[in-house]
């Protein structure tokens, strides 16, 4: 047998040159890099609750005119009910044929009898749309008053 075939720098008896072995070393290094970034890319999510892109306010109005209480809210929600209803649960209601009818926000339900319902507002302009078709955006404020009366409505 050849002597070469088992030299030290033979890989399963076949002899590499030292250009081969240059490049076998810097393919592994490259591999290894490779899955080095993977791995940290995969565990550099793990562990952090990932917040949505979106952040809105919302005032909690009782019907004497103060700040029950003030969220904020981090989302990806398209919607108001969305973020509202759906995630955070803080409107409850009835769903009609319009959407969502609320009835109860913050753990406080309006007394229909007493002619009590909630308004929406943002920036304090009153809102033309239900709470499922109220888009929302970044840096949105919004502001739900317990209401008392119907007139003028």
């Amino acid at each position: 047998m050849c002597e070469k075939c088992f030299s030290s720098q033979s890989i399963g008896g076949f002899f590499m040159s030292k250009k081969n072995k240059t490049l076998l070393i810097a393919g592994l290094a490259l591999l290894l890099v490779i899955v080095g970034a993977f791995v940290w890319i995969y565990l550099s999510g793990k562990g952090e609750a990932q917040q949505g892109a979106k952040t809105i306010t919302v005032d909690v109005v009782l019907s004497d005119g103060t700040v029950n209480n003030t969220y904020e809210y981090h989302t990806d929600a398209e919607n108001l009910r969305q973020v509202l209803a759906d995630e955070n649960g803080l409107i409850e209601g009835e769903d009609s044929e319009y959407g969502l009818f609320v009835l109860t926000v913050d753990g406080i339900t309006a007394d229909q009898n007493n002619q009590e319902w909630w308004c929406f507002t943002k920036g304090g302009e009153s809102l033309m749309t239900g709470v499922d078709d109220t888009l929302i955006a970044d840096g949105d404020k919004y502001e739900i008053t317990l209401t008392v009366g119907y007139e003028g409505f």
